[in-house]
This record gives C-alpha cells, structure tokens and sequence, in this order.
C-alpha cells in the first residue's frame, strides 16, 4: 500500500500545482502559460526518460516481443514530440484587437480618396444559388467605399444562370478556358482581370462580416505584412455535433484552432493563411508568382511562399465572416483528406518547410506537418495495444510493476489534460475529444499513408455544399472499423477472464483492463458519430426582436431566410392561415402561419405569461431578400456556445450511448 502512495506522488504534485497555480492565473498571459507548458514538458520528458531507460531497453533483444516493443517506443518518441511543439506554441498568446484599433484610427483618418482599392475574390465551382447568394450580397454590402471595391466571382464552372445574377448585383463574374490547378488556378486568372492593390478571399459558402476591411486593412501599414487571416465561424453546425446530439452544449470541432492555436502560433510569427476568411497584399502575391498551384492546399503554401520573400501574417481574432460548416460526413471528410494531403505535399516541395529559402529553423520545425503525421498513428496504436496483449501476451513494454508505470505515465496524462482544460476551457473535453479523434483516424490514417507514399497526382475535391446535400447518410466504413474494434477488444477482455483460456498474466492485466475500458467508452461514442441526422438548409438565428403580427405585437424569436417564430400573448385575433408579419428594417412580409406552440415564457415586463409561438413561413425574392440576407449573416447576430456544460454532455453521450446500444 505504501508503495503505491508514492507512486503516486507525482500525480498529486500535478495536481497541487494546477490547483494552486494555473486555475488561478490568467491564461493569456505570457509567463503564465511558459510556466505551465514548461512544467507539463517535464512531465513528458521524465516519462520518456523513464521508457527508455528502464521499460525499452532492459527488454530482451529476441523474438516478436522485442520488435513490438520498440516499435511503440518510436510512435512514443513521435508522440513526444508533437507534444513538445504543441507546448512551445502554447507558451504565448496575443490577441491583436487592441492593435487593430490603434492602426484603424491612423488608417482610416485619411481622405477616402486616398484608401487602397480592394477586389473581394469569390472562387466558386459547384455551389448552388443559395449558398452563394449570401457571400455575393455579404461582399457588395461591405462598409467600404464602394469605388474602391470590386466584388469578382470566379465561377470555374461557366454557368450562365449565376453570370445573369452577377449581372443583377452589379458585381463581375469571370470564367476561363478551363479548370487547370483548380482553386489557385481560378484565383490566378482572377490576378489577370483584376487591379486592386489588396485582395480579400472568401470561399463561396462564407459570408463576410461589413466591417471585415476596416478591421483587417489596418495591419498593411506595415509594409512587411502579406496576409492577414481572420478565424472561420459557422452558422450552421458541423457532422459531428450534429451526430452527437451535442449542438447546443459543445462547440464545433474547429473552435480549438482559430480560438486557441491560431493566436499562438501568430505570437510565434509562424501563423497562416487558411484560404478564405483571409486578405492578402497584392504586391506580395506577385512576388511569388501568384497563388501557388503545386499544392491541392494553396492557402498553406501562399503563407510558406510569402515567408520565403520575407513577408509575414497575421492572425487577428475576431469575428469577422461567417459561413458554411461541413453539412455530413462526406464533406468533413472531403474538407480533412484535402488539409492532410496538401501538407504533407509541402513536404516534397522546394517553398517548402524543409527546402524552402529564408525560413528560420524555427519555422521550419513549426510548419513541418507533424499533427497530420503522428496523430491517427498515435490514436489507432492506443487501440491496439491492449488487444495486442490480451489476445497474444505481448507486453507492450518491460513491465517491472503497477508502481513505476502509476508514477510516471499517470502524472504525464493528468498534467496534460489538465493543460488542456486550462488553456482550452470552453474548447476541450478528453473522452469526448480523443472519440471525435479516434472516429477520424480510420478514414484518415490511410490517407496519411497514401500522401506520403503518393503525395501528388491525386484531383483536388470540393466540398460539397448546400441544396442537394440534405440526404442522411450512415458511415458504414468508419462503423465497421470501431465495431470490430471494439469487438476484439471485448472478447479479449472475456477470453482472460476464464483462467483455461487466458493468455496473459502479470501485473500488466489490470493496467491492460483499465485502457481496454477507456478504450471501448472512447469507441462507443466514436461509434455515434457515424449515424447521421437530418438537417435544415436555412439556419434559423436567435433574436429577441419587436414585432407585430396582423397588429397583435410580440417578439421574434427565431429568424432565417424562409421562417420566423414570433411569441405573442393571445390567438384571438388569428382567424387566418395568411398573416402579415411586421418588423424594422422591413415591408410589411405576407407569410403563412403553419404551426403554433404554447408555453411559459416572459414576453412582458409583467413577468411570466402564456405564449404562444407562430411558425410563420414566407418567400422574399429581389431585395427584400438581400436585406435579409444582410440583416442576418452580416455581423448583428451568430451561434456561439462560450461555455462547455460538462454536465449536459455527459448525461446527453451516455443516454444516446446506451439508446443506441439498445438498438443495435
């Protein structure tokens, strides 16, 4: 018993330091966070230290135990060391909006004649009429003068129907002969017809905020800035919270990028451009010849080429755009094969990280993709390790006693999550995170493999968005890969139950009990991620609004394109289904009311009353539509969920796990 007290040791010293230390620091400063990142780094160095040294090399050097061993070894060392990156780009922060407040006061003081010319490129190539309608009316309704700007959308599939609608809007619409090197190619031909000394880019499915250019333009002042990128938000939510049944108490999977990495990476001079959401300094993009074509991610390797000719980005955290996630599994997929195999792609290139001109080392480490590298390897290699061992006895290290592996591998573990939940508050929960991981890592493994095997001569796919993508689906592959999984697992824990049939002995049994649970909890919410769920194409925001419906006033509640939910105290005046809806900014707007709810609800400073909620559905075209449009995805209002509620998500995975248990 005292032994395994002070193997746990460590472990309370973790614990004593988070509690006494980080929970009670501000986590943007930068002092704070190199303390915690440094503390945690020691942790992971000590329990590498200890693998080596007494698990790794005390092994004996015949049969497939060995080769085993070692093998796990380096998919540790790999891990380590994304580890280790990961902490020294956490060590700082910085957030830029007080600096993009300063340079906007000097910037914008100027004579409007004297402000730079900005083309708003929009490449598009698939996306139907309702997807890009909001990115064209976002970008003329930018507060920018409008003969400084010029809105060109770059349609790579020659339609006429959207050149008659561009016609319509007042805004160019621009083809070419082919469709050669894909989106940088467009962009490129879009160089050739265009003039503007800056040129913002928006995917077709992201709406720009109005005040994106004079929060952004700001930063060129100086003279060595190339890009400046802003973070992608959605108004819609993406597969996996979706399947989860998580999308009101768990923010979307990308969150843990733009709200946290991005700025840390740009307080290391090593952020970059993610294509749209972004705008670049013309002058550089000639620099380099224009976007890069030899990589399916161009955004990337724009960033490494600029880099290459001393030119910098910036990351500023704000709100400034608002678009489209992935609707279902194919585009998520789609959207994360792409991201993976453009990086690695930099890999074999001549711009970059490994060959590149005028990268620091530092840089070159930083943009190296090892993310994409080490981690599906890392997630599947924890699946298989306690299968490995129930169902062969392969001992995945020199295992001397519960003590030593308690008192170095379990402090390293609570050190991190801990970091994790300190530094990512609102963006990171363990279970939940490393299942989204684990359900990716079996599509997403291969092409990993296949890039670097393969890196080039495979086509460049869009995501797929909007109409025509409402179907449900069911991801049998990823499923069949997590059944088995999980399968083997179970049954290897059953076969060592029974002493004839066991395979293993040892004090590794009960760690190897211990992770094949994890692992079969890890799965099992991995596995609900797989079924779809419908999906609306227009997305309703929150508002608390006046409104008057067939001179009956209430308040909207609910708002999108096509449908609105109205609160109102009484039903006696509703004699019709065709009602007048009324609110600011609008014409009176004939709509049809389909449906009414009734609750409690407190639509008067008298306090809680009965309402009654309308379900009004309408049709807007010409522009009463575009003032929609720009009323609800221009910058008033978004979906935010600021705080993970723990609680809700626990309860939420575990009935959902244990209904769909019943069902399968």
């Amino acid at each position: 018993m005292v032994q395994y007290l002070v193997a746990l040791v460590p472990t309370f010293l973790v614990l004593a330091f988070f509690f006494l230390g980080p929970f009670n620091w501000s986590r943007n400063h930068t002092w704070t966070r190199a303390v915690t990142c440094a503390f945690v780094a020691a942790f992971a160095l000590r329990y590498m230290f200890w693998r080596l040294t007494e698990t790794v090399l005390p092994y004996p050097s015949d049969g497939p135990s060995f080769y085993w061993v070692w093998t796990l070894f380096v998919v540790e060392v790999l891990a380590c060391f994304e580890v280790i990156l990961f902490l020294v780009l956490m060590s700082r922060h910085v957030d830029r909006s007080t600096e993009a407040d300063r340079l906007a006061r000097v910037f914008f003081a100027r004579d409007k004649r004297e402000l730079p010319t900005v083309d708003v490129f929009i490449p598009t190539y698939n996306e139907p009429l309702d997807v890009l309608e909001r990115t064209i009316i976002g970008a003329r309704s930018l507060d920018y003068p409008a003969d400084k700007l010029n809105v060109y959308v770059l349609d790579d599939q020659r339609r006429d129907w959207l050149k008659a609608y561009c016609e319509e809007k007042n805004v160019i619409h621009v083809t070419r002969g082919d469709n050669s090197h894909a989106k940088a190619g467009n962009m490129n031909n879009g160089l050739k017809v265009s003039s503007g000394e800056f040129i913002a880019i928006f995917d077709a499915d992201f709406v720009p905020y109005r005040h994106f250019l004079r929060r952004t333009l700001p930063f060129f002042s100086d003279d060595s800035i190339g890009i400046v990128q802003t973070p992608q938000h959605f108004f819609n939510v993406d597969p996996v919270q979706s399947n989860l049944g998580l999308e009101n108490i768990w923010p979307d999977e990308q969150r843990l990028f733009f709200d946290e990495i991005a700025p840390s990476r740009d307080a290391w001079d090593v952020s970059f451009c993610c294509g749209s959401c972004s705008i670049a300094r013309r002058e550089a993009v000639d620099a380099i010849g224009g976007f890069p074509t030899e990589s399916i991610t161009e955004d990337l390797l724009t960033t490494l080429s600029m880099l290459n000719k001393g030119y910098k980005t910036r990351y500023l955290n704000e709100r400034l755009s608002m678009g489209l996630a992935a609707e279902n599994l194919t585009g998520y997929f789609v959207q994360r094969e792409r991201w993976c195999q453009g990086g690695i792609q930099t890999l074999y290139l001549y711009n970059g990280p490994l060959r590149g001109p005028g990268l620091t080392l530092f840089q070159r480490i930083m943009f190296l993709p090892a993310s994409w590298l080490v981690q599906y390897l890392v997630r599947f290699t924890i699946l298989l390790v306690p299968i490995v061992y129930l169902w062969f006895g392969l001992l995945p290290l020199y295992f001397t006693d519960i003590a030593d592996y308690v008192s170095h591998q379990v402090p390293l573990l609570a050190a991190y999550f801990l970091l994790m939940l300190w530094i990512t508050p609102t963006r990171y929960l363990p279970v939940v995170s490393s299942a989204v991981g684990t359900f990716a890592t079996f599509r997403m493994l291969p092409t990993v493999v296949s890039s670097l095997v393969r890196p080039f001569g495979k086509p460049f796919r869009v995501t797929p968005k909007g109409s025509g993508n409402e179907a449900n689906q069911f991801d049998r592959y990823s499923f069949a890969w997590i059944a088995s999984i999980m399968t083997i697992t179970v049954f290897g824990l059953l076969l060592n139950i029974v002493p004839e049939t066991s395979h293993v002995q040892g004090q590794f049994s009960p760690v190897a009990a211990c992770w094949s649970g994890i692992n079969i909890l890890v799965l099992l919410i991995a596995s609900l991620i797989c079924f779809e769920k419908p999906r609306r194409l227009f997305h309703a925001f929150k508002l608390d609004e006046p409104a008057v419906v067939d001179d009956v006033p209430g308040q909207i509640v609910s708002l999108a394109l096509d449908k609105a939910v109205v609160a109102v105290p009484t039903m006696a005046r509703f004699q019709s289904k065709s009602v007048t809806l009324k609110f600011a900014g609008f014409a009176p707007i004939k709509a049809e009311l389909r449906q009414v709810t009734q609750r409690r609800s407190s639509i008067s400073r008298s306090g809680d009353k009965q309402a009654y909620y309308l379900h009004l559905y309408f049709e807007l075209s010409g522009s009463a539509r575009d003032s929609m449009i720009v009323k609800l995805y221009t910058g008033r209002y978004s979906r935010d969920i600021r705080d993970i509620d723990k609680v809700a998500v626990s309860i939420n995975l575990l009935l959902r796990s244990f209904g769909r248990t019943r069902t399968l």
